[in-house]
């Protein structure tokens, strides 16, 4: 889940995330599609290209699927066409969530978002309903076994980082997001090897809730990151470590 930094990382940092790579790098295959066809498959010349290449390798996606979808989405390979929509909502506890949809059919997509709402103890809203409780961010986030803390905190700040903080055997590295690009690609030059690395949408205030309720909102997360149509999931639930969905 995204827009809960802690709980994201911790879940690519120890691998559990490792049986959702093929599902992980075909989002990729769709952003990196719908970038090149919006704005050329020269990555030099379209920064949201760029930027999602930038995240494919920094979950390490092979090369050649990065490839393959840039001609995908020029068309060399067969016409790409999706549809990018947003949708807002409530968890249980009425947690907000923001679900990012990269589609090539718009009812489905509907149809089973509010699907998962509906069947896991959530409530689609309205635009606006939710949006305004989040900012974008760039995030970038390293395991604390793997990176020297001082080294990157010094090439980080050099690079234009906002902030980097280390907690859990996790450290993050926060930017502005017209920044992240920047950011990330410093970092990658001098060796740095991410677990993961995106512009998000984070909460301006995480709300807790009980233990039963969060496993529900776990539950509905979960249900709707899972969905081929959803690219990202955001929340404001503060997540207890070591807790997970039933």
């Amino acid at each position: 889940m995204s827009g809960h930094s802690k709980w994201a990382t911790i879940k690519h940092a120890k691998g559990a995330a490792d049986a959702k790579r093929g599902q992980l790098f075909t989002k990729f295959i769709k952003e990196i599609s719908i970038a090149a066809r919006m704005g050329g498959g020269e990555p030099n010349a379209n920064p949201r290209l760029r930027t999602a290449i930038l995240k494919a390798r920094a979950a390490n996606m092979p090369k050649d699927n990065i490839d393959r979808a840039i001609k995908k989405g020029t068309g060399e390979l067969g016409s790409a066409v999706f549809e990018e929509m947003l949708y807002e909502g409530y968890g249980p506890g009425g947690a907000a969530i923001l679900v990012e949809v990269l589609t090539d059919n718009r009812n489905r997509a509907a149809a089973n978002v509010r699907n998962i709402f509906s069947k896991t103890g959530g409530n689609l809203g309205t635009t606006g309903s939710v949006a305004y409780m989040f900012k974008r961010q760039g995030v970038i986030e390293y395991d604390a076994e793997a990176v020297s803390e001082e080294r990157l905190m010094e090439a980080g700040l050099e690079a234009g980082a906002e902030d980097i903080s280390a907690e859990d055997g996790v450290i993050t590295v926060s930017t502005d997001p017209f920044e992240f690009e920047k950011v990330l690609e410093a970092l990658q030059a001098k060796g740095f090897e991410s677990v993961s690395a995106e512009v998000s949408m984070i909460p301006d205030a995480y709300i807790p809730l009980d233990e039963e309720t969060t496993k529900k909102a776990l539950k509905l997360i979960d249900r709707l990151e899972d969905d081929d149509d959803v690219q990202h999931v955001y929340s404001n639930i503060d997540i207890p470590e070591g807790l997970e969905a039933e």
